[in-house]
């Protein structure tokens, strides 16, 4: 049997069902039954370790799903008996429902030891960041050394830019002025190496964490051919480890 993954749902709904992409509200009849009975095999075919949702989004993802059940087993919808237009519009709400569940999911599976993150509301930013740092640790197991630095270093400068943001403006201008190179008031533009500087300036991040955060930012730069022959220097275990560890920390002080 083929694996199912959520973006495989997502595209199906999208093709079947149009109106659930907008939440356009839709009577799902029973002319759609088929389209409706093949939806709720994909989803009971869907991993259980792709089904990251916790608390309201899971909520949903069970009501939809036990909506689209129910109805297909009701005989008073399928004779379109007095109340079958409610259904109708409970089913496309169900729809419409289950796809917001689904399409912030990753098709990949994260390990459910990896950081949850959950101080991070935004479920796209979050499961993307955490899929960053399941996979550093998977090419660390691997011995894939270069692979785990870099994606590690970018977990990390897309943790530390998450922080920033969630900050005042205010707060975050006057922390880059006092501590910044970068002339630019986007943070979009500064890099690992502003973020770091204007993380700890807030008080984000401890001290520990700013050293440890130096040196994933040096080790991820040995990514370019032309700074890692210059400094004699390659990816290995040690470098792997360091990066890894200043992710830790990171998650540790944001939590």
């Amino acid at each position: 049997m083929l694996r199912v993954v959520p973006s495989q749902i997502v595209e199906f709904i999208d093709a079947e069902f149009s109106f659930a992409r907008t939440r356009q509200q839709y009577n799902v009849d029973t002319q759609f039954k088929g389209r409706v009975d093949a939806l709720l095999r994909l989803v009971d075919e869907l991993p259980d370790e792709l089904l990251a949702l916790q608390g309201t989004e899971y909520n949903w993802f069970v009501r939809s799903r036990s909506t689209m059940k129910s109805t297909l087993e009701l005989e008073t919808w399928n004779t379109r008996g007095h109340l079958a237009q409610l259904y109708d519009r409970q089913l496309g709400d169900a729809i419409s429902d289950l796809r917001a569940c689904l399409e912030p999911l990753s098709d990949e599976q994260t390990p459910p030891a990896t950081a949850g993150l959950r101080f991070i509301k935004d479920a796209q930013l979050r499961e993307s960041i955490r899929g960053d740092i399941a996979f550093a640790n998977q090419a660390f197991s691997g011995g894939e050394w270069k692979a785990a630095t870099v994606l590690a270093g970018a977990a990390a400068e897309a943790l530390l830019r998450w922080a920033i943001t969630a900050k005042k403006p205010s707060e975050v201008e006057r922390a880059r002025v006092a501590v910044s190179s970068s002339k630019s008031k986007s943070p979009d533009d500064w890099g690992l190496d502003g973020y770091i500087k204007v993380a700890r300036h807030l008080a984000l991040i401890e001290d520990e964490t700013e050293k440890l955060a130096y040196l994933a930012r040096d080790f991820r730069n040995l990514i370019h051919p032309g700074r890692s022959a210059r400094l004699g220097k390659v990816c290995d275990r040690g470098t792997a480890l360091s990066t890894l560890a200043a992710v830790e920390l990171i998650v540790r002080d944001l939590s």
